[in-house]
């Protein structure tokens, strides 16, 4: 067990834009985490990074003895989505705690994989849900929770950015594509605020003829709960940045935006409208992958179970492979009831100041995401 002084180190497993933009310089907020190690198979970051963050590069093959060097206690593993489960299997098998990018895996086979080797394993595993810990997504989802907005009837969403085809996310097929990168975030927003799970997906898909994407680039979905609640949003790769979402109940109606993203300036705001009137909540910027290393290690050292685990991860990934399935069938999909076991908590909310971020120009060896 480590004493409560330590910090817990990590390595982070892929050098790509998530990494170098949010997660190496976040980390440098948290008072109980820090960076030792990256595993790239790019010798120009293995080099620069290593040499910026005085830290070991690490290559893929070399990635076992890495696991068993002692130099580490957790992995943040931000592959592409296809490739984490290797990763993070291996890892866990080592006793090493991981971080996972969201989503959990590209399969439901995979997440339940990754979940099994974490229940074998000593190891804790969390799915990087950063808004389980920013302050305005925990005050709604907790309001929600003690029904200050009534009872939850409807959900819509939109979230949207124009994404260019060289990019790692532009090419790989669905599981590479808006729906499980863009999509998680209402779909994990509105399975936090009905505290329910749906049980039929229904998904429409386009392609826009221009872009040379080898999925649908824009696509819309339809959830029904048991409780016949709906919910609805829209995803896309191929538009101008949108990103908002409706919460539609019997006391009030909310409306956020920001609502998903991160960054120095993205504070979360939302409006609330009652019978009384309309009121506006707005939350200052906070280091979103900080906080969530935080909690993560926070974890780790007093041996606690984290909130958003690989059943989180995995409830949201059966939804996503039901959506493609909708998509390659055009009928609506059912799924089996389910329960969740954990919820966000008030007190996961953390309040770390933004980190500054390197612009896409500052950053090593990488295809930007926007097109």
């Amino acid at each position: 067990m480590f004493e409560h002084t330590k910090k817990v180190r990590y390595a982070v497993v892929a050098g790509g834009q998530i990494s170098q933009q949010a997660f190496m310089p976040g980390i440098a907020r948290t008072n109980n985490s820090e960076l030792a190690a990256l595993v790239t198979g790019d010798p120009v970051k293995a080099d620069e990074l290593a040499d910026q963050y005085n830290i070991k590069a690490w290559s893929y093959e070399e990635y076992g003895a890495l696991l068993a060097s002692g130099e580490i206690d957790a992995v943040y593993v931000a592959t592409p989505n296809a490739l984490h489960t290797p990763f993070v299997v291996a890892a866990l098998e080592a006793g090493i705690h991981v971080l996972l990018e969201k989503p959990m895996a590209s399969s439901v086979a995979e997440a339940e994989q990754i979940l099994a080797a974490q229940q074998k394993s000593g190891a804790k595993l969390m799915i990087a849900y950063r808004l389980h810990y920013e302050p305005g997504n925990v005050e709604l989802f907790t309001r929600a929770q003690n029904g200050d907005f009534g009872e939850l009837r409807a959900f819509s969403s939109v979230f949207a950015q124009n994404v260019a085809e060289a990019n790692s996310r532009g090419h790989n097929g669905y599981w590479g594509g808006p729906v499980p990168d863009m999509g998680t975030y209402p779909l994990n927003a509105v399975r936090n605020f009905f505290d329910e799970e749906p049980i039929a997906v229904h998904a429409v898909g386009t392609k826009t003829p221009e872009r040379g994407f080898n999925f649908h680039d824009t696509v819309a979905v339809t959830l029904r709960f048991a409780s016949e609640r709906t919910a609805q949003f829209t995803v896309s790769y191929a538009t101008a940045s949108a990103e908002s979402f409706t919460l539609i109940g019997t006391k009030a109606t909310v409306y956020a935006s920001p609502c998903f993203m991160f960054g120095p300036k993205v504070g979360i705001s939302y409006i609330e409208k009652t019978e009384e009137g309309s009121k506006t909540h707005e939350f200052k910027p906070v280091e979103q992958f900080g906080n969530e290393t935080q909690y993560f290690s926070d974890c780790i050292l007093h041996d606690r179970h984290p909130e958003a685990d690989g059943e989180e991860g995995l409830l949201d990934v059966r939804v996503l492979a039901a959506v493609e399935q909708s998509l390659a069938s055009g009928e609506t999909v059912s799924l089996p009831p389910v329960q969740r076991r954990r919820r966000v908590q008030a007190d996961q909310a953390l309040e770390l100041k933004p980190a500054k971020e390197p612009s896409e120009d500052d950053m090593i060896s990488i295809i930007p995401q926007s097109a």
